[in-house]
């Protein structure tokens, strides 16, 4: 009683915010999706674009103990028999033209397919877009701790390891963080993968609402393509995808509890909120005629 409901084009009926006539609940309106305006969502993506990549750049270049916890990493993954990124390196570097194109994957995929994707909830799944917007947000955000907390030089920094900066040696535009453009991007943030975070974010938000098959499997495969491409250009360890998927566990998390449930079970669209009518009082009941006993029947009559 009280609840309003929703109806996507999928035809599945969720229930909205139970907003009743006397506002008890009229702050759940903040919570509810709202349908997205194009000027503020470009103005507050390119904002925060700007101001994650001037926090990002403002952390302290720690060399020292970015490549302190570097050597940490790797010996941690050779402990666990898992520190395949120098083989992959040098075994990719060998194909020039996979290597070449995994370089420019590193360097343009990362931002076109994460744009992509948030056109497509937009125009197709606005219901769901502010809610998938704000995993998204969150993970970039709690990122940035990670990057402040703990330096770290991704493996091409390592001298000693004799890894192969892909972008330098082939003389390609890729990375921020090699070449001429490697003075505009902070070194030492390896740790989280945001490469891996959007990507996974890419993924898992296709495979949710995508309806047919081969998209969804497309989705898939671009988080583990990107897993690839980041260890074989030796710009992360396989751990750094690790601390990547974990913020976006964040991200999920922060979502799930500002909407009350996960981003993919709101509804496709947006219809304006009604506010629930109070239920009408029932009349009165007088005293029962004659004729009105007659009409009841005994509560054992077994009709």
């Amino acid at each position: 009683m009280g609840e309003t409901t929703v109806k996507s084009l999928d035809d599945r009926t969720t229930p909205s915010s139970p907003i009743v006539a006397d506002g008890r609940w009229a702050w759940l309106r903040a919570r509810g999706p709202r349908r997205p305006r194009i000027w503020f969502e470009l103005l507050l993506i390119a904002v925060s674009y700007w101001v994650y990549s001037l926090i990002r750049n403002a952390v302290p270049e720690q060399k020292a103990e970015a490549l302190k916890n570097a050597d940490w990493i790797w010996r941690t993954e050779e402990s666990l028999g898992l520190a395949f990124e120098h083989a992959v390196n040098h075994a990719v570097n060998s194909v020039t033209w996979l290597i070449v194109t995994m370089n420019y994957y590193y360097a343009t995929l990362h931002f076109i397919v994460t744009i992509g994707v948030l056109v497509w909830l937009y125009r197709w799944q606005p219901g769901r877009y502010a809610a998938f917007r704000t995993v998204l947000f969150a993970t970039t955000a709690v990122a940035l701790v990670g990057y402040y907390l703990y330096p770290l030089a991704p493996p091409r920094l390592m001298e000693s390891k004799d890894f192969v900066d892909t972008v330098l040696v082939h003389h390609t535009w890729g990375s921020m963080a090699s070449g001429d453009l490697k003075h505009m991007s902070n070194q030492y943030a390896a740790m989280p993968s945001m490469h891996i975070g959007w990507s996974l974010w890419c993924g898992l938000t296709i495979f949710f609402l995508a309806r047919a098959p081969w998209a969804r499997i497309l989705g898939m495969l671009y988080p583990a393509a990107t897993l690839v491409v980041i260890v074989a250009t030796a710009n992360h360890f396989w751990l750094d995808a690790v601390g990547g998927m974990i913020c976006l566990g964040f991200g999920f998390l922060v979502a799930y509890c500002w909407y009350g449930t996960w981003p993919h079970r709101l509804s496709k669209q947006i219809e304006p909120l009604t506010v629930a009518e109070p239920a009408a009082s029932a009349p009165a009941k007088g005293p029962a005629t004659p004729e009105a006993a007659d009409q009841e029947e005994p509560v054992g009559s077994g009709r």
